[in-house]
């Protein structure tokens, strides 16, 4: 595992958020912010199957693995919950993985999303004894989990499986002293049991980056850095992480990511200081923590579009405009879709990892933007 350490200043692509045109991957765009990344001198590339429906996978065979020696990047798969339903059905997605993303061996493959509920059904199917065979046969070069639960969850795998060489977790200012996400103490699991940290949701999906007026003004008063760079090095910051995750959508997001990943330095105490209050003002705003992965929104039987209605009624409590209530009206919601059709199946919250109480926060905002 030492060599993933020397990977250039402990920064990798999260190939989640890609850029779109027409509901396709840019691949243009996408070549691009590859050859800048790597012309940089990083090289950690993370994808999953679920991630853009498939495509996430695909756009990487066409824009990195085809253009570049294997031996030039790191990549990183994972192993998501239905996509089998039993052992039989472990090693033929798996070799259907190689194939979409064009290559012999992933340099780590991790077991996707972790809870407790999902951890009993990859125990069922024999999941980790299987990824750990195909470790053993040169098809994965390590082996690790992507964790969302509470940290006694984390405690009881970590205690099973001590083969587990790496764990993915999410960590961010805000959600680091969060009860629901726990990514401190998730952290600090990490840490007992001597693994290496991948860190996913620096910037909780953008939620970071468009800060409401009064914390936007904390950050404007050092006069320094993107608000996304506050996010990144905060999580950079801790001992024992091996990579932090961004998922760049657009080259000047990748421009920004590089520009103080190329030459990381840790937050200093004024900065720290700086974080506390942007957590204080978001503590104050009883926002939905919805991280936009849009887990949810695969499988919902009248296709709401639930982190979009989120997002509107986050953007209604902090601006406090009519434009929450036009993109709720004309853009997300025009064509069917309402908060108001969810049918309280409850789908969506099995697949949340954020275990946000879904049904009945559309409730909410149906309330707020379906007003007679």
């Amino acid at each position: 595992m030492e060599q993933y350490f020397n990977v250039k200043k402990n920064f990798g692509f999260g190939c989640m958020r890609l850029p779109m045109k027409g509901g396709e991957v840019d691949t243009d765009e996408f070549c691009r912010m590859v050859d800048a990344f790597l012309a940089d001198g990083f090289n950690y590339f993370d994808t999953a199957h679920g991630y853009l429906q498939g495509k996430s996978e695909l756009a990487l065979r066409e824009c990195l693995v085809r253009r570049y020696p294997r031996d030039r990047f790191v990549l990183t798969d994972k192993l998501t919950n239905g996509y089998f339903h039993s052992a039989e059905d472990v090693r033929p997605f798996f070799e259907k993985q190689l194939a979409w993303c064009g290559v012999d061996y992933f340099d780590f493959y991790l077991m996707h999303a972790q809870s407790k509920e999902i951890f009993e059904n990859f125990k069922r199917c024999r999941a980790y004894e299987q990824a750990l065979a195909l470790r053993d046969e040169g098809k994965i070069r390590h082996f690790g989990i992507s964790f969302h639960d509470k940290a006694e969850v984390l405690e009881e795998i970590l205690t099973e499986y001590p083969q587990i060489e790496v764990v993915q977790i999410q960590l961010n200012y805000v959600d680091f002293e969060d009860p629901a996400v726990q990514s401190r103490r998730c952290y600090e699991v990490c840490r007992r049991h001597n693994k290496p940290v991948i860190v996913m949701e620096p910037v909780k999906g953008g939620t970071l980056v468009r800060l409401p007026e009064e914390a936007q003004n904390i950050f404007d008063a050092l006069g320094g850095g993107s608000n996304a760079s506050y996010a990144i090095r905060f999580a950079a910051s801790f001992e024992g992480i091996m990579m932090v995750l961004s998922g760049m959508s657009d080259m000047q997001q990748m421009q920004d990511n590089l520009s103080y990943m190329k030459e990381f330095r840790p937050l200093d105490e004024r900065e720290r200081a700086a974080i506390e209050q942007v957590c204080a003002v978001f503590r104050g705003m009883h926002m939905i923590p919805c991280t936009a992965c849009r887990y949810c929104t695969d499988g919902c039987p009248r296709h709401i579009s639930i982190p979009d209605l989120f997002s509107c009624l986050n953007a209604k409590n902090i601006y406090h405009d009519w434009n929450a209530d036009y993109y709720y009206r004309e853009v997300y919601t025009k064509r069917g879709g309402k908060a108001s059709d969810c049918i309280g199946c409850g789908r969506c919250e099995k697949s949340c990892p954020q275990h946000l109480p879904i049904r009945a926060l559309l409730k909410d905002v149906a309330k707020e933007f379906e007003k007679a």
